[in-house]
Parts: C-alpha cells; structure tokens; sequence
C-alpha cells in the first residue's frame, strides 16, 4: 500500500451499519438498498501529484472490464497447479462475471474405455467451486479439453456450441440448491441467495445444431429468434410472480410440447421480455440469460423428470429470463448526464488536462 496514490485510514465500527443504495452495479442494474459496515475516516493521505483513477458502473464492458482481463492474465497460470486437471477458466464479462463461469478441465479416471458420462469434470466443477472468487459463479458450464485440444473458452459461441453438440439433459444438470450467491445478483431467493448450476459435457458430438426454427408456440409466447445455432428465444409474457418458487406461464409452455416435437431439435429455448435484443447479440444474450435467472428456480425443461432426487428432461432445457417484480431494475444512463460527463472531457473541458 506503500506505492498507492491515495490512502484512506481509519476505524470500522462494528456496532454501526448505515444504507447504503441504490447504486448502479457492474451487473448492469441498480443494487438495491442495504445496510452495510461503516468506515469512520481519520486521514486521506495522497502522494505528491497523484493521479486520481476513476471509472463508471454500468452493464459490460464498463468498471470490472479491465480488472477482469488482468486477473485473468494473472492467474491462468496457476490454475492448473491449483486444480489439476483443469486446463482454463474464463469469468465472462458480458455475463457480469460471476453469474457466468466457463471451464475447460480433463477426463482421465479411465482413459482405457470410452468415457459414456461425465466423471472427473464433476471432481473439477466441485473443486472450482470451492476456490475464492470462483466460489460466487451461478452457472458453471465445464468441457473435456480432450474432446477438442483447439477450443479456446474466449471464443465463447464455440465453446456454448461445443457443449451443445455433446451435452445430455437428462444427465448433465447438476444443480446445488439453497446455497449463497454474489451480493448484487439478485436474481435469486433472497438477499445473497441463491442457487448454482453446473452443466458438464463430454464425447462425441451427439446431435447436429439448428438455425432455423419453424414449429408452433403456445399463445402468449411470440418472436422466436434464433441466438446462435442450437438456441433459441422467444419472447414471453411479463413474469408476475414475486418469489422464486416457478412460474405458471413457464410450465404451460414446457406442457404444451412432448418429447417428439420438432421445437427439441434447439437443444436450449430462452423465455426473455425482449427476444429481438436478446438474440442481437451474443453479449445481449450473456447478459440477459445469466442476469436475470436463478437456477433452481428458473431453469424448466421439455419433458422434465426427477429421478433419485436428480432433475433431468428428455427434451429441450428452458431457462426462464424475464425480469421478474423482484429483481434490480436495469441501469439506464441519463442522457443529459452523459453529455456534462463528456463535455468535461472534451477539449477545453475540466478533466482534458489530464486525458
């Protein structure tokens, strides 16, 4: 702390906490009013000439954007010492960050037979989630390294498309329940709760991926669009329910299909307010999927079963990614805000000194 710019010092009264919100977060929403420890400052203490490092809060790419790429650049060496087996891991950043966790490990339990299922990827996932930061991802998406040695997971369309091609529904979906979550995601069931989801996918490519889609929808569901091969969203009615307990129009559309209808040839539907944004984009589609949906509560299924307490489905997995009453709002920026914000930093402005 010796080599910082600025310096502020003093005492956290345990006994005193203060609101603090509603803020715009590097979500992209609003946080919600909280009570939080409060720092009673004694000294700000500054370097000679220092420089003053601000930033902004707002959907990726904003604040957490470079911070990201450089604890990625620091510690993708070390995973593999720490997690044997696992070759890489990427926090996405149109995603939030940690809503979104893609990994890249290895099966090597039996490589004398054919691997048929998941077996040391679900060691990994497990021990991935159990590492610091790491611990706060909701969904974990991991993919044997063998399978493909080319695929990189920052080329997050193929590496989705690649666990697309390979992934079981009725198998691959292991989901921790009743658990803790990251702070400003509130899309679960509570103030820091929540639920995690891995998803594990292994072998041979096992379906080809759709671009196209031309079945039927149950009335109050309209706009299909196609995201990327093999996904598919469609826009749905507003989410009128409050807690996170399943939605009455979720499974109406899940009851209207069987296992033998063609809309299961798109492996993965998303139900969003906004299919158009939603499939612009892949970042659209990062950002709203994995911001908006807890996994115990909003991922649904074509055909699903329970079985020894495990939840699968014969059809397609459906991921409920309405803004429901609950959530924080989407941050949207003022415009007159923005235009004071840059004419400061224009030519002549207070901050162009410094740019």
């Amino acid at each position: 702390y010796a080599d910082a710019d600025f310096c502020i010092s003093g005492t956290v009264d345990p006994e005193r906490q203060l609101p603090e919100g509603p803020f715009g977060d590097h979500l992209g929403y609003y946080s919600l009013q909280h009570n939080f420890p409060v720092l009673n400052v004694d000294k700000v203490w500054h370097r000679p000439d220092a420089i003053w490092p601000f930033t902004v809060v707002g959907r990726p790419p904003q604040e957490d954007t470079t911070f990201g790429a450089l604890i990625h650049e620091l510690t993708g060496p070390v995973i593999p010492q720490v997690i044997p087996g696992v070759q890489e891991v990427h926090a996405v950043d149109a995603a939030g960050v940690h809503p979104l966790l893609l990994a890249m490990g290895s099966e090597r339990y039996t490589p004398y037979q054919a691997i048929a299922a998941p077996q040391e990827l679900l060691t990994q996932a497990n021990a991935i989630l159990g590492q610091g930061q790491m611990s706060l991802a909701k969904y974990l998406i991991i993919a044997n390294h063998y399978d493909d040695p080319e695929l990189k997971l920052h080329h997050i369309g193929d590496f989705l498309q690649h666990v697309l091609r390979r992934v079981d529904w009725k198998r691959d979906l292991h989901f921790q329940t009743c658990t803790t979550m990251d702070t400003l995601d509130y899309s679960g069931s509570g103030f820091n709760a929540g639920s995690k989801l891995v998803i594990a996918a292994v072998g041979e490519a096992k379906r080809d991926l759709p671009t196209e889609f031309a079945d039927r929808l149950p009335d109050r569901f309209h706009c299909p669009r196609v995201c990327f091969p093999g996904v598919l969203a469609v826009q749905g009615p507003p989410a009128e329910t409050r807690v996170s307990t399943g939605d009455a129009e979720m499974d109406r559309f899940c009851a209207s299909y069987n296992q033998g209808d063609a809309i299961n040839q798109f492996p993965w539907i998303v139900v969003v307010d906004d299919s158009d944004f939603t499939a612009r984009s892949l970042d659209n589609f990062l950002w709203v999927v994995f911001t908006r949906s807890n996994p115990a509560s909003d991922v649904y299924g074509i055909d699903s079963f329970i079985s020894q307490k495990h939840w699968g489905c014969r059809g397609s997995m459906v991921i409920d990614a309405r803004i429901k009453p609950h959530h924080a709002w989407p941050l949207e920026e003022d415009p007159e805000i923005t235009r004071r914000v840059d004419a400061m930093a224009a030519r002549g402005g207070a901050l162009s000194r410094w740019l």
